[in-house]
């Protein structure tokens, strides 16, 4: 079976089983109120944190939704604190997972996931950079980035783990901290 094959199927399971979480939720009347969204997350106890990370290092490795909308629910079930370390926590696992996984899988992978054009263009530019490194970087500070297709992509580079985990550590937390910040007071 082909990873394309493999990562379709994991991503259709996890939207189905997702998708019915919450629709049985909506249908109970979960998510009528952030008050009403909070008692329900409530309940999962330490698990609802651990659910969130899970949740925000899927999405990195299988881009499908923007990752700031859990940021947005981090912040308003957890506070700005509590959804910020979710949140970071998840993001920089789902980053190290994607570089490891173009790091072993190659150019295949990250073509079998984002569109060739898409890979063509930043390839051709990244190969052209002299300061690649400080633009991720900076790429990972700003918001609205297309931060997971370069976490693939940065595995396809000669750049090391060590480096990409730094780059991620120290870069990532200030724009999930601003998220985190704005939407826990807006709600």
């Amino acid at each position: 079976m082909s990873v394309k094959k493999i990562s379709t199927s994991v991503l259709v399971f996890f939207c189905l089983l997702l998708a019915a979480f919450l629709l049985k939720a909506y249908m109970g009347g979960k998510f009528h109120s952030v008050e009403s969204l909070q008692e329900y997350i409530g309940k999962f106890g330490a698990f609802g944190p651990i659910i969130l990370v899970f949740i925000q290092a899927l999405q990195v490795v299988i881009p499908v939704l923007p990752g700031f909308l859990g940021c947005v629910v981090g912040a308003v079930l957890f506070g700005s604190v509590g959804g910020f370390w979710c949140n970071y926590i998840g993001i920089s696992l789902g980053s190290l997972i994607a570089f490891a996984l173009a790091k072993k899988y190659g150019i295949s992978l990250v073509q079998g996931i984002f569109p060739r054009e898409k890979y063509e263009k930043y390839s051709e530019w990244a190969g052209k950079s002299k300061s690649y490194t400080v633009l991720l970087f900076l790429g990972m500070v700003l918001p609205l980035f297309p931060d997971d297709f370069f976490c693939y992509f940065s595995g396809l580079t000669k750049m090391g783990m060590k480096k990409f985990a730094t780059i991620i550590i120290l870069g990532k937390p200030w724009c999930i901290l601003a998220y985190s910040i704005a939407f826990a007071y807006i709600s």
